[in-house]
């Protein structure tokens, strides 16, 4: 029954959204069941569509982590779309430059090429935050202008791709390609890692001593100082492993997607990563579910715009409608109280 009263504010706050939705698709002479039909089951109608939800599923779901693992400490880190680029970029060099390297050693270096270099851009905004006191939500959006910039230069600079029209760099060894779990339609392995860190991350806050003042930090910092937790070291800590996840989630668009690096390989992942660790209250064990299903209806949403030629931007207000209804929900249990 606990649990049920747990999941209510969010099966309202969904149906709320797809209601208003409707109302619009219908105002704009759009049939609302055909529509909703397409969202909401393309996943499922085919193998090609659920693997396509699978592989948005990865990097969503890293990115949302890399920002609710930081919130479990009370810190905001809204820099994932540029820890990931730097991932990206990371995973790109050492794959062009180890290109000759057998998949044993190449495919580990380029994984942990990545995650590194994404830890070390969110390290950066850490360090900012420990030894200066700079606002973290400041100096992450700043970096992420950095990154853009850092991705063109190695994308049209030192290792681009004269042959492609769009700023890409050449490939990266084969050794350094993720192994295909599925090869018709493709999936890579990377969603194992993804389910990893996943797991590994819900263990750590929720059953290790570490994880536990990690998260007391950012329920009372104050409290927590009082007991002995160092609280800067939990804050850069925290921001640390959000931003390594990022960084991996940009190692695995190169090493299992692309297999290059492109400039606009991050899509709109970090900023619906966002959205999901909203919409999970911060429980870094909801997000892979909540990210499952904003990848159902970004896969639907696709197919909408392509078969009843509904704009995709739709998809986008009720995501941003359900967030909205959930956080309605927090005020009105808050005043109820």
């Amino acid at each position: 029954m606990t649990q049920i009263r747990k999941i209510f504010p969010y099966l309202i706050s969904v149906l709320a959204a797809f209601v208003v939705v409707g109302i619009l698709l219908w105002i704009l002479k759009f049939n609302p069941l055909k529509a909703y039909e397409t969202l909401l089951f393309t996943s499922f109608r085919t193998p090609n569509g659920f693997i396509q939800t699978i592989l948005k599923w990865i990097p969503l779901t890293l990115t949302a982590l890399a920002f609710t693992v930081p919130l479990s400490s009370g810190k905001f880190n809204i820099g994932a779309e540029g820890q990931m680029l730097v991932g990206a970029v990371g995973a790109a060099a050492v794959g062009i430059i180890g290109r000759d390297l057998p998949l044993g050693i190449l495919l580990p270096l380029v994984i942990l090429a990545g995650t590194l270099a994404g830890a070390f851009w969110g390290l950066i905004s850490a360090w900012l935050l420990y030894q200066f006191n700079i606002n973290e939500i400041l100096s992450t959006v700043l970096l992420n202008f950095i990154s853009f910039s850092l991705v063109d230069y190695v994308a049209t600079g030192p290792w681009r791709d004269p042959a492609a029209g769009h700023p890409t760099t050449v490939a990266i060894g084969e050794g350094g390609f993720l192994p295909m779990l599925v090869k018709n339609p493709p999936l890579h392995s990377g969603v194992i890692l993804a389910v990893i860190v996943a797991v590994a991350i819900y263990y750590f806050t929720s059953k290790t001593t570490a994880g536990y003042e990690l998260v007391v930090t950012g329920a009372n910092p104050r409290a927590s100082k009082v007991h002995g937790i160092d609280i800067k070291k939990m804050f850069l800590f925290s921001m640390v492993i959000g931003a390594a996840a990022a960084g991996l989630a940009g190692a695995i668009e190169v090493s299992g997607v692309h297999h290059r690096l492109i400039e606009g390989l991050h899509s709109n992942f970090a900023t619906l990563g966002l959205i999901i660790g909203l919409m999970a209250r911060g429980k870094n064990q909801a997000v892979p579910f909540v990210a499952f299903f904003i990848a159902i209806l970004e896969v639907g949403g696709s197919a909408m715009q392509r078969t009843i030629m509904v704009p995709v931007q739709i998809v986008l207000i009720a995501e941003a409608l359900i967030l909205i209804f959930i956080l309605l929900s927090d005020i009105v249990k808050r005043r109820q109280k």
